[in-house]
């Protein structure tokens, strides 16, 4: 059975400097990924991790490729909401200039078959990368209603 892959791809009017910076620069991805930053030093074999605003760390995993402004790979393991046994899977972003714009596209692939992860992200990365869109053109980002929800009930179990 072929592993699934998800492929998802947008088009910005922007270049391929300012894309680039706003998948590895922390501070950046906070504001267009609801919270979340990634930090990473982007060396081929480094570690990366996706942390949310509370500093807990949601997913973790290692720089496979790294060519700025053009190709950027890292491995991906959840560790939240009972996906932590799951195998890491591989997230690549390909960045191709297109006159004024710039191609995004985005594979999220080598999950097992039967991957929970993989039934998860159709609803996530559209959201993400639409927002990284948005406050690349505009300077505002997208809400995320559904993960502010999901903040929200973890918080009250937290206090109970």
């Amino acid at each position: 059975m072929s592993k699934p892959s998800f492929v998802y791809v947008i088009y910005i009017a922007s270049t391929p400097e300012k894309v680039w910076q706003a998948l590895t620069d922390g501070k950046m991805t906070e504001r267009y990924w609801f919270g979340n930053r990634v930090e990473s030093d982007w060396k081929v074999g480094s570690p990366f991790a996706l942390k949310r605003g509370d500093k807990k760390v949601t997913d973790t995993g290692t720089v496979l490729k790294c060519e700025p402004r053009r190709c950027l790979s890292y491995s991906f393991h959840p560790e939240h909401e009972g996906f932590e046994n799951e195998q890491p899977s591989r997230v690549t972003f390909e960045l191709e200039k297109q006159k004024d714009q710039v191609k995004l596209t985005m594979i999220h692939d080598e999950f097992e078959p039967d991957s929970k992860v993989f039934e998860s992200i159709g609803r996530g990365w559209p959201l993400i990368l639409s927002s990284l869109k948005s406050m690349l053109e505009t300077g505002r980002t997208l809400q995320a209603h559904w993960y502010q929800e999901k903040l929200k009930r973890e918080a009250k179990q937290v206090r109970q």
